[in-house]
């Protein structure tokens, strides 16, 4: 953005448990203002990939630079963090919280009374101020933590499972956070679980598998890629089906979710298929609840390389 440095670059990771490696030559760029969703299953290595880039794991091999600077204290200094596990002092105000991070953060009384008046608009939480942690929301204490997080305007957010644990509005809210903050310049790593989050509000998404990052890119962009103008077909069965009408259904190129009940499948049929696929099930004997038709989204291609490792597309 305008000349800027990249708020994160990181080239050519290599981080080793033991004798196993973790993250394998991972290559990453998050640009200032850019909103970058990190994916990828549970024990994937978002959370070493997080460490290391706060500074809490050596690197085997490769570099992490942030806002132009190599790790080290200045580095951390560009790097705002909110982890999954809400870090609040629960008996006092979130007022007084932001004083405590803001002292613990190196600045004077008059910086953190400034730093607290921007953080909290920021986050939309100057209502909150006077209130006791203890009793605000999960969605209010995330947001509590994100102004936290941002007191000393940080080149880099890192966000760890935002939304875990909020309800639908809160969900919302924070993603309005999340985007304004964005809009400020500040580059934001969103480590999350949450697709339809992901492929709503990211600019950018990789899926961190194997140890690297790939593929990565423009959300709608890697969803084309890999799908093209095909949909899935998804039947909802009325019960799970016996063994030979599994096989009828895997021959038709359906996979089962759900326990069976559920079975999907790309393809290209039109709009109109659909009432002809349920005639042709019931007279193989498969009585279906609903057949529905969609256009594949950022789980669809989840679930297509959690079936297919090797698959490529867009970097």
């Amino acid at each position: 953005m305008n000349g800027q440095p990249a708020a994160l670059t990181i080239a050519d990771l290599r981080i080793r448990y033991g004798d196993r490696d973790v993250l394998r030559g991972l290559n990453l760029s998050v640009a200032a203002g850019e909103i970058y969703g990190l994916l990828g299953p549970n024990g994937a290595g978002k959370t070493t990939l997080i460490r290391t880039i706060c500074g809490r794991l050596r690197p085997v091999a490769g570099s992490v630079t942030v806002a132009g600077l190599p790790s080290g204290r200045e580095a951390l200094r560009k790097i705002g963090l909110v982890p999954q596990e809400i870090a609040l002092y629960g008996h006092l105000t979130v007022r007084e919280n932001l004083e405590v991070f803001g002292r613990l953060s190196g600045m004077n009384s008059a910086a953190t009374k400034a730093a607290i008046e921007w953080a909290s608009e920021a986050a939309n939480l100057t209502e909150r101020l006077k209130d006791r942690i203890e009793i605000l929301s999960g969605g209010w204490k995330r947001r509590v933590n994100i102004a936290a997080a941002i007191l000393h305007r940080p080149a880099l957010l890192i966000l760890d499972e935002p939304t875990v644990g909020v309800d639908v509005d809160a969900r919302n809210g924070l993603q309005d956070v999340i985007q304004q903050l964005s809009q400020t310049g500040m580059a934001v790593l969103l480590a999350t679980h949450d697709l339809d989050q992901a492929e709503t509000i990211c600019t950018t998404v990789g899926f961190l598998r194997s140890g690297v990052v790939a593929p990565q890119g423009a959300p709608r962009t890697l969803v084309e890629t890999t799908f093209g103008g095909r949909r899935e077909i998804i039947l909802e069965l009325r019960h799970v089906p016996s063994a030979s009408q599994a096989v009828t259904l895997g021959q038709a190129g359906f996979s089962a979710t759900n326990g069976g009940v559920t079975w999907s499948m790309l393809g290209r049929a039109s709009d109109g298929s659909a009432e002809e696929l349920t005639v042709a099930l019931e007279e193989a004997g498969i009585a279906t609840r609903e057949v529905r038709l969609r256009e594949p989204g950022l789980d669809s291609l989840f679930v297509q390389l959690s079936r297919s490792p090797d698959l490529e597309t867009a970097q």
